[in-house]
């Protein structure tokens, strides 16, 4: 039966795939546009693993095969009816064997269809993509977006094509602030959607990708190392923004955007649980702030909460943006900025930064 090994146009033509790995497989790590009918249970696999410990490989086979055979019909239904919505979908197991190759063979008893499967299955795919962010693979200019918080890098790269989203990526803001309701992807998934997002881009033939500037860690979410130092060692272009915009910029993403969504999550409650979320994030700079500075921020923040309870006005939080930006994130990314300063090829604002991005296409 048909294989098929061109993973770069898999993810270029983002190919609907079929994943017939057991469940608990697919949720360690799986790849976009993929739907998951496993050809075994979590408890079927469990069951053939132990015969294979016990008596060997082909008992296992033969163990699987007749567990397969349990509820095939529906399984097939299933795979045709994603097979008929999705003509051009490919199938895969964990290493293109047994199960992919049993789940094509009923395909085409049942439909005279050839589903091709993966050569090679999950783990090669995973392989190349992992391979895909060793930094020989990249075949652009990086650039990174550096700036103070808060003066609108995440705005400006998405006015960008040539730009990869990392927190978009980790559904993270990379700051202490950062942690969204959603939870952050799988660390596989994180790798896996970069790679995808890196081949798609460098398809459409863009001479330089910019990043924002980030450590390596965006959340629990890690760049590969030798990728990360890829990136670190990149030009870096500088967003500058006045005092003002900069606390009305995070007004509008952490006071006005996050709230809607806490209101959205828990309805009545969502006014105190985001507050629970700013003292939590505020908490985990006590150290660095210290301790008087750190109690006038909370407090700061429970004032801001109660004028808005009482009199529908948020205004109250800019104080402690102010505050908090002056006493933990200026300095600090000052300082780091400063070091990496042999780096900088550009700083100005959004207009003048998009003037020198335009001027390098």
């Amino acid at each position: 039966m048909e294989f098929f090994d061109d993973f770069r146009k898999i993810i270029i033509d983002e190919v609907p795939l079929i994943d017939v790995r057991a469940p608990i497989e697919f949720e360690k790590g799986s790849f976009r546009n993929t739907v998951n009918i496993p050809i075994l249970s979590n408890k079927q696999r469990e069951l053939v693993g132990k015969k294979y410990k016990e008596e060997g490989n082909e008992a296992a086979t033969k163990l699987g095969y007749e567990l397969t055979k349990e509820d095939k019909n529906e399984k097939v239904d299933q795979w045709v009816r994603f097979i008929d919505n999705n003509p051009n979908c490919l199938i895969y197991c964990f290493r293109g064997g047994q199960r992919s190759e049993i789940a094509q063979k009923w395909i085409y008893e049942k439909t005279g269809k050839i589903i091709p499967r993966i050569k090679g299955g999950y783990k090669a795919i995973r392989n190349y993509l992992i391979d895909m962010l060793l930094p020989e693979n990249q075949n652009y200019q990086a650039y990174r977006l550096g700036g103070l918080t808060g003066v609108g890098k995440t705005i400006l790269l998405h006015e960008i094509n040539e730009m990869i989203d990392l927190e978009g990526l980790a559904n993270h803001r990379g700051s202490i602030f950062g942690p969204k309701i959603d939870p952050q992807p799988r660390q596989i998934d994180f790798e896996d959607n970069l790679a995808y997002d890196l081949i798609q881009k460098q398809s459409k033939g863009y001479n330089f990708l910019i990043f924002e500037d980030e450590g390596r860690h965006v959340g629990k979410s890690f760049l590969p190392h030798k990728f990360y130092e890829f990136l670190s060692n990149s030009p870096l272009i500088v967003l500058e923004a006045s005092f003002d915009q900069r606390v009305d910029n995070i007004m509008q993403e952490y006071v006005y955007d996050e709230q809607k969504e806490y209101n959205k999550e828990f309805g009545s409650e969502g006014l105190d649980k985001w507050q629970e979320y700013i003292n939590e994030s505020i908490t985990k700079a006590e150290s660095r702030l210290g301790n008087k500075r750190y109690k006038e921020l909370i407090e700061l923040v429970d004032e801001a909460v109660k004028k808005q309870k009482n009199f529908n006005d948020k205004s109250g939080h800019k104080k402690w943006i102010s505050r908090f930006l002056s006493n933990y994130y200026d300095p600090m990314y000052k300082y780091q900025l400063e070091k990496g300063s042999d780096l900088i090829v550009f700083k100005g604002n959004q207009e003048e930064v998009k003037k020198f991005i335009k001027s390098i296409r």
